[in-house]
């Protein structure tokens, strides 16, 4: 009788742990200031890191045919450059061997890492195709002003940090408000994201 009760209370807790739904897993997400030319990290609802950045020198926009940033929503599509050595130089998404100090005369490629970006509203919808990336970059002096062809640049050091910090789908707002309202539009919308999955 005994040996009967124990193997119905382990039946029990087994079904429970098959169909309690487990508790949501918060997710990191990025926000990106354009007057601030900043991007934060948050995670949990917290910045955890913030990062001098650069957008585009043409202003903002989608486009297809022009080298502007685009704002709102996006996720990122995919990750390439995860063991590359700082200052590796990339031409169509492949290293090419060469390796940038910060600051190289003359050079202005893509470096280090590149997070490629997929826009999820209709006003960003050409970022993919347009290869809107978060990269590093050798003219690391510019950093902090908008001085890029549409990309989002960062420090080598930096991305390599922010590249290891996040999945391939993070979701990146980038906002032509100061970071403290974009963070904290970033946060609600994060926590938003999490309730909806709580909930299903």
């Amino acid at each position: 009788m005994r040996l009967l009760h124990l193997n119905v209370c382990a039946a029990l807790c087994l079904t429970a742990t098959l169909f309690s739904p487990a508790p949501a897993m918060a997710t990191p997400s990025i926000v990106v200031s354009v007057p601030d030319q900043t991007l934060a990290l948050i995670d949990d609802g917290v910045v955890i890191a913030r990062y001098p950045v650069s957008t585009s020198k043409f202003g903002l926009g989608d486009r297809a045919g022009t080298y502007a940033t685009p704002l709102g929503a996006m996720a990122v599509a995919s990750k390439i450059g995860g063991n590359a050595p700082l200052g590796a130089v990339f031409k169509n998404r492949r290293m090419t061997g060469e390796v940038l100090k910060p600051n190289a005369p003359g050079r202005d490629p893509i470096v280090t890492r590149i997070l490629w970006l997929r826009g999820l509203e209709k006003t960003n919808s050409h970022a993919y195709g347009r290869n809107i990336y978060i990269h590093g970059t050798p003219e690391e002096r510019f950093i902090g002003r908008p001085a890029s062809y549409g990309c989002i640049r960062m420090r080598s050091q930096d991305v390599a940090l922010l590249f290891n910090a996040v999945p391939v789908g993070t979701r990146i707002e980038v906002a032509n408000t100061r970071l403290g309202p974009a963070v904290a539009r970033g946060k609600l919308e994060a926590h938003a994201r999490t309730a909806r999955v709580a909930a299903n």
